[in-house]
């Protein structure tokens, strides 16, 4: 099991580095060629998370925004010239795999962690982020550490990548599922759980928010994000592996961090989004 005490100095990262990634900078000119169906619909169905910032919320109005929903109308732009060709479909922990292999979206841009386990059933784009996970506890909790929670009801959501970690590293430990992250939070305040476990990213937004709730020093679980895609899509797997590159590139994602993310938070976050600063740890 690793656990690295203290804090990491980072919530994830888009490593958008073309050392990290082992690609040749990808520009208008030598994007390879978009898959013939999705031409054809003229849009880019997108799954997207609607109940995590700062990657995917609602705004005041109802509309989807946040970094990852703009990374994902970038993709569309880079595929139509107008990002206004991205049809957006929001998605939760546990039903956005499910959304994608019955084809409601042609691709996942959802804090999807790549894992051995998803990769039975799904593909991958090359890695855009990394992160790793964290528990908060109430306040007054008397847990100070992970290993405290040996034998307590720990809080997840449905489908989050946590689970198979609790179930292999802490197995005496009771999970409870549930589908939003504010309903996690819920349960913990009611005491329905000893702590939560989610994204170092979002835990660090919610405990600079939440003054009845702070986060363990301990951090475990190095991971990281791709886009998802069915099994079998080779050449939209090659575009978007483009695409990814070529955001970096065109240095796209700053404005968005700075857009969506905390003010507090936004220097952290923008310096964070480099590969190249993922722990060496294993996981």
């Amino acid at each position: 099991m690793k656990i690295w005490n203290g804090a990491l100095g980072v919530c994830m990262a888009i490593g958008f580095t073309a050392a990290t990634f082992g690609m040749a900078p990808a520009h208008a000119a030598d994007m390879p060629p978009l898959p013939a169906a999705i031409k054809e619909q003229g849009v880019l169905r997108v799954g997207v998370r609607c109940d995590y910032p700062p990657d995917g919320y609602y705004d005041g109005s109802g509309k989807p925004v946040g970094v990852e929903v703009e990374f994902a109308k970038q993709i569309a732009k880079y595929a139509f010239g107008d990002d206004g060709k991205t049809e957006l479909v929001c998605v939760t922990a546990a039903n956005r795999v499910p959304t994608l292999i019955g084809n409601k979206v042609d691709l996942l841009i959802a804090t999807l962690g790549i894992s051995d386990e998803r990769k039975q059933v799904i593909d991958f784009s090359e890695p855009y982020t990394w992160s790793a996970s964290s528990v908060i506890v109430p306040k007054d909790s008397a847990v100070q550490k992970m290993s405290e929670l040996s034998g307590q009801t720990v809080i997840v959501l449905k489908g989050a990548w946590q689970i198979p970690w609790f179930e292999k590293n802490m197995p005496d430990t009771k999970l409870m599922k549930l589908d939003t992250v504010s309903d996690a939070l819920q349960a913990m305040v009611q005491g329905r759980g000893a702590g939560y476990a989610h994204d170092y990213a979002a835990q660090v937004a919610i405990a600079d928010k939440n003054d009845r709730v702070r986060m363990l020093d301990d951090r475990y679980q190095l991971g990281y994000r791709g886009i998802g895609l069915r099994k079998g899509e080779e050449e939209l797997r090659t575009y978007l592996n483009a695409a990814i590159e070529r955001a970096r590139q065109d240095g796209v994602v700053s404005g968005w961090i700075k857009a969506y993310s905390e003010p507090e938070l936004a220097e952290v976050r923008s310096d964070l989004w480099d590969l190249s600063k993922a722990p060496t740890q294993g996981q």
